[in-house]
């Protein structure tokens, strides 16, 4: 069933055959095997990862179509938290119900949830190594290519006509040159698209004609009526997703006090003002947790981030750094060792545990709006858009990636970050086209490309020569 599905044609078979012909989703197994392995691949922040999500379930299994896996990004991007994974959990959830829809976000977040641990833990008690700093330099360079290419994706398929172009262009010079927030820059390209529908949405938004639907797509033409069978249970497991989330904080808060507890509160807040990913909240969390909470100093705040970086799974884990290392010198209660990882674990709950609130509450009223006009053409605006956020993303990582000082250059309301030309980076031009060449030339694989871009940072480290 990895392929796309046919429609059968109308017949005066018995009602028996007719439900045999109803296509069926892929196996909860072979699901699970497929949610593995995304978590386990999923660097590249949000841009590499929906890259990634796209990759696997819309071009080679074809589960799901192109114009539902963009209708399902646009409703994740609007959500506070990280929008792959949220994503994740949609996909699943469409595909195998709440069970599905937990096990795809979990897996998403687990695999760079158990890295980042153990590489806090390795940075609380050995500080810099110079072997984790090597490989983390050659997955950089690839991250960096693996992200333009999910611009290059997603572009191909959001931006059809010039008020796509337009709107993506606006939203990256408004993200760029003017620092726009992010959520502004979201919900004037959601205004922006209701007005005009006609400009963004049209039926086949993303396929191409002729094209047979994708699994997930047959099925549903098949049963329209799973959505809504889907939606009880998806209710009933966003509320208890809400009260998981809830009591830890409140209990806490009125019992145990201290570090632990401004953990919960200050975490819980974030979770929901994180809309636009982990780069638009990430001041916010640096000014109190450095300067207010003193739980880490700047330098380790940027050390943690680049760690972040080059993990799979969301970039929002370095949250769970920066309770590693709140924990782990916490002056009263568990600390050490102990302490930072009951710390860690607290993060990552009040995290990730309103992420499948979030979708669980809200999708099932998106998939029954899957044919409103105003909305799809909000959402198709808000998907122009955001190829101008990747665009902003790709441009902010490579400077960072290729450039060792980077000047603030203002004139009037526009600030544009150049880079210093003679503080290039050799070592990292040099595995930036290594990736390309393996990724985008020879057709690699991200595995493989991971692997040599990594090698070769170890090796370029351990010689001296980056």
């Amino acid at each position: 069933m990895n392929g796309a599905v046919s429609e059968a044609p109308a017949t005066g078979h018995s009602p028996a055959a007719a439900a045999d012909a109803v296509p069926r989703p892929p196996s909860f197994g072979e699901a699970l095997r497929l949610w593995l392995r995304i978590g386990l691949l999923s660097f590249g922040g949000p841009a590499g990862q929906i890259a990634l999500l796209h990759r696997e379930v819309v071009e080679e299994r074809r589960w799901v179509g192109e114009r539902r896996f963009l209708h399902a990004l646009n409703f994740c991007t609007l959500l506070p938290g990280p929008e792959a994974q949220q994503l994740a959990t949609y996909l699943g959830w469409i595909m195998h119900g709440v069970r599905g829809g937990v096990a795809a976000g979990l897996l998403f977040v687990l695999p760079g949830a158990v890295v980042m641990l153990a590489l806090s833990l390795l940075y609380a008690t050995l500080g810099d190594v110079p072997v984790v700093a090597g490989l983390f330099l050659g997955l950089k360079c690839a991250v960096l290519v693996l992200v333009v290419q999910a611009l290059l994706r997603i572009g191909r398929r959001a931006l059809r006509g010039r008020a796509a172009w337009a709107l993506a262009a606006a939203a990256f010079a408004a993200l760029f040159l003017l620092g726009v927030p992010f959520p502004l820059v979201v919900l004037a390209a959601g205004v922006v698209g209701a007005l005009a529908p006609g400009a963004f949405a049209s039926p086949g938004h993303g396929e191409a004609a002729g094209d047979a639907p994708a699994l997930i797509d047959a099925m549903l033409r098949a049963d329209p009526e799973r959505p809504a069978r889907l939606a009880a249970g998806a209710r009933r497991a966003g509320i208890a997703a809400l009260a998981l989330w809830l009591a830890p904080v409140a209990v806490l808060a009125a019992v145990v006090g201290g570090t632990y507890a401004d953990l919960a509160w200050f975490f819980s807040k974030m979770a929901v003002v994180t809309v636009g990913g982990a780069y638009a909240v990430l001041a916010y969390v640096a000014q109190d947790a450095v300067a207010g909470y003193r739980w880490l100093s700047a330098t380790e705040m940027l050390a943690g981030l680049g760690l972040a970086e080059t993990t799979p799974g969301p970039l929002i884990l370095v949250l769970q750094f920066v309770g590693f290392l709140a924990g782990f010198r916490a002056p009263e209660g568990l600390t050490g060792v102990a302490g930072g990882v009951v710390a860690s674990l607290l993060v990552l709950w009040v995290t990730f545990a309103p992420c499948f609130a979030f979708v669980f509450l809200g999708a099932p009223l998106i998939e029954r709006l899957q044919a409103n006009r105003l909305l799809s053409g909000a959402l198709a605006a808000i998907t122009a858009a955001v190829v101008g956020v990747v665009a902003n993303l790709a441009l902010w990582f490579g400077l960072r990636v290729l450039f060792r000082s980077l000047n603030a250059v203002q004139a009037g309301p526009v600030t544009v970050e150049l880079p210093v030309p003679s503080s290039l980076d050799p070592a990292a031009l040099g595995m930036t086209l290594l990736a390309a060449l393996c990724l985008l030339r020879l057709r690699l694989g991200v595995v493989p490309t991971l692997a040599v871009t990594a090698s070769a940072g170890l090796a370029l480290r351990l010689a001296g020569l980056a």
